[in-house]
């Protein structure tokens, strides 16, 4: 099934800041959050255990408790199953190392076989308080959590997760799947397969104004073949795209600090919000179906959906090219 003929709208809620990374957020905070989400009309809200051990979820699945379950699609993702007993030593996170420190201290084992991914499907919906997920992403399998085993990584889902998920949909358990990743190799490995076929998948970080063209390279022509949709995870790229110093889960370096003045230098002078040009860039792919990005406080739940309503004039658009501050192949809104 097409991702479109499943999402609610182009913009949807990314959970993973919910799940305390990089601080602790109140309760009240995180909660009102995902109430703003649900008062501005947003019906996308993409969670997963990974955030903060299973904090993530708990905090979503308490706002949507009082909300219509037919009338919002939810995500979430297997490959963490979270233990009851507490981690005592620093978590192995790879590239990610330190990024949810905040979040409940409950052990994770990291695991993508058939049996994990029930496990973390059946407890997943318990912590959601709900009885049935929509689209279900196979999260992690790539590079920057695996460094050279990722590939054994994939392997693991291939035989394990990807068949779980592929019976689960064809019984309508659930109603999708793919892969929740942030980098483009463990998709295009993926498409690549006579089977388990994915519906589409959740791309964080890798298509944004900071960075996309690795991902024109390869990955978006072979989905846009096989008519794969693409969810835009992390449009802001860390937050540096919102007014943030984040890039990349990290302080941002002084390129990337210099290319983002740049992009502004550029907005300010059409009277363009930032955030207006990061999403409306990341949803102009037609292989794009909706942009996840994450909040903390509800304020920026109105920002987000103003910058994705907002007029952006097509001189910015064209200029931007024009600058080389986005590749030549990359498709434009107003066909720039």
């Amino acid at each position: 099934m097409s991702l479109t003929e499943i999402l609610p709208g182009r913009l949807g809620f990314g959970t993973a800041p919910l799940g305390n990374m990089f601080r602790a957020i109140p309760e009240d905070e995180a909660l009102a959050t995902v109430e703003a989400a649900w008062d501005q009309g947003i019906r996308l809200y993409d969670t997963a255990p990974f955030y903060g051990a299973g904090l993530a979820e708990e905090r979503l699945g308490q706002v949507l408790a009082g909300k219509p379950r037919g009338s919002y699609v939810l995500s979430t993702k297997v490959g963490r199953v979270v233990l009851d007993e507490h981690e005592t030593a620093a978590r192995e996170l790879g590239e990610k190392g330190g990024l949810f420190e905040h979040g409940n201290p409950n052990r994770m084992v990291h695991e993508w076989t058939a049996d994990a991914a029930e496990r973390s499907v059946e407890d997943s919906l318990k912590r959601l308080g709900t009885d049935r997920l929509d689209i279900v992403w196979v999260h992690d399998i790539a590079q920057d959590f695996h460094g050279d085993l990722w590939l054994q990584k994939f392997e693991e889902a291939r035989t394990g997760a990807f068949r779980v998920l592929s019976r689960l949909r064809d019984e309508g358990v659930i109603r999708a799947w793919g892969l929740g990743v942030n980098k483009t190799e463990p998709i295009e490995l993926t498409l690549a397969l006579d089977e388990p076929r994915p519906d589409g998948f959740l791309l964080a970080g890798r298509y944004t104004l900071l960075d996309h063209e690795h991902a024109l390279e390869r990955l978006l022509p072979m989905a846009q073949e096989q008519g794969v949709d693409m969810v835009v995870g992390g449009p802001y790229s860390s937050g540096i795209l919102a007014g943030g110093t984040h890039f990349e889960y990290q302080q941002a370096p002084p390129e990337i600090v210099e290319r983002v003045g740049k992009l502004k230098a550029l907005t300010d002078r059409h009277g363009v919000s930032i955030k207006a040009a990061a999403l409306q860039f990341s949803l102009a792919h037609p292989v794009s179906a909706a942009v996840i990005p994450g909040a903390t406080r509800p304020s920026r739940i109105a920002e987000d959906v103003a910058a994705l309503n907002e007029t952006v004039p097509a001189a910015f658009w064209t200029e931007l090219r024009t600058a080389g501050l986005v590749s030549p192949a990359a498709p434009l809104p107003h066909g720039a």
